[in-house]
């Protein structure tokens, strides 16, 4: 946020005067705001004095009195501006700000990283120590369950009902013998220790005797280098992690979505094979709609030629009448028997079209969807 120019202490009080209530507030935060933000240059600048050496201090402060003398200069010049440049060389510049907050802020990383190793080292030992307890601990338990085993109900005797002296004495025996090895063993690996600790300082003074030795701040840049890779390699694995799980979630929508697509598949090879058997009876049906048809046009014909016959008729004999009436009779049950087989095939075969059109427009719906889902 930048603040503005005019400020409390360079307003006079025609202009204070002169503002509003909202305006004076606005300022008057502004004002607190640049106040903290002083105090806290003012403190990070006095941790930067008091560290700083006095022979520093004056090989530092060239830059003050250099400012100084180029202020006095402008005084010269004109003295009208004289409070503006008495301000200034109050302040510091943005390069000697950042100078000092550069230094403040190294300085508080190399006092984190010797906090860190001392706390490190605290840790370290109470790692030994509590490594140390365990261990003697675990210790106790088998001393004293060998203890318990060998002497409490090893060493009574079954038939007087007493402790056998004997057998006690054996155990201590055993475990002091047991406890002297065990100094013998510690005493050699000390001892094997030291060796290596006397040849590692001779090999440090010898590489420190041909300058290929590295200093304190080159093991510093090792281990920020060393906590930057781990950063690094700790971010990567959980990008990884990330990729994974993705990918994890990817493989369980594909095989859904492959699931599904296998019961759509087969849900339209069963439609096709259900629309070819439709079309199967559909064109039996038409074969025999047209024997139907043929069958149908004889009978018209032979029915247009009876009705011919019969208005053409001259009164025959009442015998020839009768006869002649029952073959009409005849006739016309044939021919209503072949009506009703007609309007029952031409029923069937409207119910079979419409049945046909409906599978062929879900086939036509499905092929579309089907050809995407495999795209």
């Amino acid at each position: 946020m930048a603040f503005r120019d005019n400020n409390l202490s360079k307003m006079s009080s025609d202009q204070l005067d002169a503002l509003k209530d909202d305006e004076l507030a606005d300022l008057m935060d502004q004002t607190l705001m640049l106040n903290e933000v002083l105090s806290k240059e003012n403190d990070v600048f006095d941790k930067f004095l008091k560290r700083l050496d006095p022979k520093d201090f004056q090989s530092k402060a060239f830059h003050l009195t250099s400012s100084q003398g180029e202020e006095r200069n402008i005084k010269k010049k004109g003295k009208g501006k004289s409070g503006s440049i008495a301000e200034r060389q109050l302040k510091l510049t943005a390069e000697q700000k950042c100078d000092v907050a550069s230094r403040e802020v190294d300085e508080l990383r190399e006092e984190i990283e010797r906090k860190k190793e001392d706390w490190e080292k605290v840790l370290d030992g109470h790692r030994a120590v509590s490594e140390e307890a365990g261990r003697r601990m675990d210790e106790f338990k088998k001393l004293q369950y060998e203890f318990e085993r060998d002497v409490v109900r090893g060493a009574v005797n079954t038939r007087t009902g007493k402790m056998e002296g004997e057998k006690v004495v054996r155990f201590f025996k055993e475990q002091i013998a047991t406890r002297a090895s065990l100094v013998e063993k510690l005493r050699l690996k000390n001892n094997a220790l030291r060796v290596r600790r006397r040849k590692l300082i001779s090999q440090l003074k010898q590489k420190e005797e041909a300058g290929d030795v590295r200093n304190e701040v080159d093991f510093q840049q090792l281990k920020i280098e060393n906590k930057q890779l781990v950063d690094k390699f700790d971010a990567k694995n959980q990008e990884l992690l990330q990729l994974k799980l993705k990918s994890g979630n990817t493989t369980q929508v594909l095989n859904g979505y492959k699931k599904k697509l296998q019961s759509l598949t087969k849900e339209s090879q069963q439609l096709e094979s259900d629309i070819q058997s439709r079309v199967d009876i559909l064109t039996k049906i038409e074969a025999e709609t047209r024997i139907v048809q043929k069958e149908r046009d004889k009978a018209e014909k032979l029915n247009k030629h009876l009705r011919q016959k019969i208005e053409d008729y001259r009164v025959p004999e009442v015998i020839d009448y009768v006869k002649e009436r029952a073959k009409v009779h005849e006739l016309e049950k044939e021919a209503k028997m072949w009506n009703r087989k007609q309007e029952i095939a031409e029923l069937t075969l409207a119910s079979q079209r419409q049945l046909w059109m409906k599978k062929k427009r879900e086939s036509q719906a499905l092929v579309p969807w089907s050809t995407l889902q495999t795209s």
